[in-house]
């Protein structure tokens, strides 16, 4: 095992080299349909909730469950199962994770209480973060060449901008036409096709072996703290940030997590070997990461509340409302993103695409209650393109000093503080929008005033966390040598 992080992956050790390019080509479209599966799974199932609840009889309370079961599986495996992708092979874990994911999608579309659909969901975020953890480390390790890569990760990208769109329109057809039940069934083609192509076309790996790396206590360490951590801040709701539960359980997942890292600087054979933190593109990332996405729920989740609330528009209209800035991303991460990070180096892409959302994020904190969609919302989804520039330049960075040894561990790292970031905006800026919403309904507003003064508190937040990763970039990240 390489023991410094000073050879990136633009030249890597072990490589597959002699992958002829169409079989690179057809394994990143493998790797995009898997992402586009767990992607759409996660925003499909949001829309269907209110007929989930009606048909299976979820309390209110019990209903958020069906997202925080995938999340907490989701999150908490991920960095786990990339180390583990390093140890046995990245294609062995992306076929059972997928393989996994798909006989849970089948079983939740089955279901018909509320315990075996949570059950369910549980096996999903398992098999997600087994797919999703290696996918990055396969792909980098697939396109050596800079500019081949940057193409490769703007494709990807792409996926992840397209599933989020497809799901909200496609969760509200599938929930209307047919049931709820088919937002999981839907997922049964892509998977059992994703497993049969990837068989095909992605490259094998043998793996560093399981001596290389099996520490059993760090992993039981690092899993039962990040599944604590995630379901402690999508409790927090619930509880409020200053409960004993939310306290308690944080300082638990805290010190587990502690642990875990007292316990790689001394294991013979660690899970996680600390050295990956020593690159300042790696640690920097990833802390970009955090800030970006906590901030991106404001766009994800709250812009959608807004014109469904304040607005009145349906589940449909809304999804229709939100394609314009889908495409933007998708076309910017397609066409544009791989030619900018070869031309200026990702830092410099990285930092307008943050400017960019900051700028989107600033129009809505004073969008009014009464907002004209062409005048108010259409400029912010043209903004929000800059997401487009982010997601891939985040990603090369992220991935820029990995080596062939351990590249699932540094993609399970990256696609976990992707999770912990969306969980932290869930909880801080749904909790920060709600308390000033409480405020001003206590005052005698009307609800639509009410609701908007609460959600502008969260876009200044939101404004405010892509200042501070915009920052992070400028100070921390570093111009690649190509």
């Amino acid at each position: 095992m390489s023991s410094s992080l000073d050879t990136p992956l633009d030249t890597p050790l072990d490589a597959p080299r002699d992958t002829p390019t169409a079989n690179r080509w057809s394994a990143l479209v493998v790797l995009s349909a898997a992402m586009l599966m767990t992607i759409l799974d996660g925003s499909i199932v949001t829309v269907a909730m209110p007929a989930i609840q009606r048909d299976l009889g979820f309390s209110p309370a019990g209903l958020s469950w069906t997202v925080n079961a995938y999340l907490i599986a989701f999150g908490g495996l991920l960095l786990l199962a990339g180390r583990l992708g390093d140890l046995i092979g990245r294609k062995a874990m992306f076929l059972a994770g997928n393989a996994v994911f798909t006989a849970a999608s089948l079983l939740a579309g089955v279901a018909g209480t509320p315990e075996l659909l949570i059950a369910a969901r549980f096996l999903q975020g398992a098999g997600s973060a087994m797919a999703s953890a290696v996918v990055l480390g396969i792909l980098v390790t697939l396109f050596t060449d800079p500019a081949e890569r940057a193409k490769a990760i703007g494709v990807f990208s792409f996926t992840g901008a397209a599933g989020a769109s497809i799901g909200q329109v496609l969760g509200g057809v599938l929930t209307d036409a047919l049931s709820w039940h088919w937002i999981f069934f839907i997922n049964l083609p892509i998977g059992v096709a994703t497993v049969l192509l990837a068989i095909r076309v992605l490259p094998t790996d043998r793996g560093a072996g399981l001596s290389a790396g099996a520490d059993v206590l760090g992993a039981a360490l690092v899993t039962s703290g990040l599944m604590l951590g995630i379901y402690t801040v999508v409790e927090v709701e619930q509880h409020g940030w200053t409960a004993a539960h939310t306290l308690g359980l944080g300082a638990l997942s805290a010190a587990l997590l502690a642990a875990f890292a007292f316990r790689q600087a001394r294991a013979r054979t660690p899970l996680m070997p600390l050295r990956i933190l020593r690159s300042r593109n790696v640690a920097g990332a990833n802390l970009v990461q955090v800030l970006t996405l906590s901030a991106m729920f404001a766009f994800q989740i709250i812009v959608a509340l807004f014109m469904q609330e304040v607005l009145a528009y349906s589940a449909l209209a809304t999804g229709l409302a939100m394609l314009p800035a889908a495409v933007a991303i998708g076309g910017v991460s397609l066409f544009a993103s791989a030619r900018l990070n070869t031309r200026f180096g990702e830092r410099a892409v990285l930092l307008v695409g943050l400017a960019l959302l900051a700028g989107a994020m600033v129009k809505l904190a004073t969008v009014p209650v009464d907002a004209d969609y062409v005048t108010d919302l259409l400029p912010v989804m043209l903004l929000i393109a800059g997401g487009g520039l982010v997601l891939p330049a985040l990603a090369s960075l992220g991935m820029s000093d990995a080596t062939p040894d351990d590249a699932g561990l540094v993609s399970g790292l990256f696609n976990t503080t992707q999770q912990v970031g969306m969980a932290l905006g869930v909880a801080v800026l749904s909790t920060l929008a709600a308390a000033r919403t409480e405020q001003e309904r206590a005052s005698g507003a009307a609800e639509p005033v009410a609701l908007t003064a609460g959600y502008h508190v969260a876009f200044t937040v939101a404004a405010s966390l892509l200042a501070a990763a915009f920052a992070v970039t400028l100070l921390v990240l570093r111009k690649r040598s190509r």
